[in-house]
């Protein structure tokens, strides 16, 4: 292994059995990472996630948030009112987080026209090489 991949805390994210390849795995999941983008606005109840989430299952969301609380990025509070109220926000370490993939999203949006144009340039070519084809 090349020095340069060596963390300094003694993990190593290449070897699938690492500790820090797990949670890679988990913020590679678009509605962790959509999730957490989300929270950083401050504390949701699950409805205000839902609808900011678009496209997100209320199953799905269920389970992100209980993935993102067992991993301590998330505190769940529920509130002992009827009908029940629960409000989730981010930890010191999801704020932390957060801060890394908001500069993710960031550049997503401003590089998607470039990413758009490429894929076009791509399919074009590809429909070139399928039309040469005998």
């Amino acid at each position: 292994m090349d020095s340069k991949d060596k963390s300094p805390f003694g993990y190593d994210a290449f070897r699938r059995t690492c500790p820090s390849h797990t949670v890679l795995e988990m913020l590679a999941s678009k509605w962790v990472y959509l999730t957490v983008c989300a929270l950083r606005r401050g504390r949701q109840r699950n409805g205000e996630l839902a609808r900011k989430l678009e496209g997100i299952t209320p199953k799905m969301l269920t389970q992100t948030l209980r993935v993102l609380e067992r991993d301590g990025l998330v505190r769940r509070e529920v509130f002992p009112v009827i009908p029940p109220r629960v409000e989730y926000e981010l930890t010191e370490l999801g704020q932390n987080l957060a801060g890394l993939l908001n500069q993710i999203r960031s550049w997503a949006e401003e590089h998607a026209p470039d990413i758009k144009d490429a894929r076009a340039r791509a399919s074009a070519n590809h429909q070139d090489d399928v039309a040469m084809l005998p």
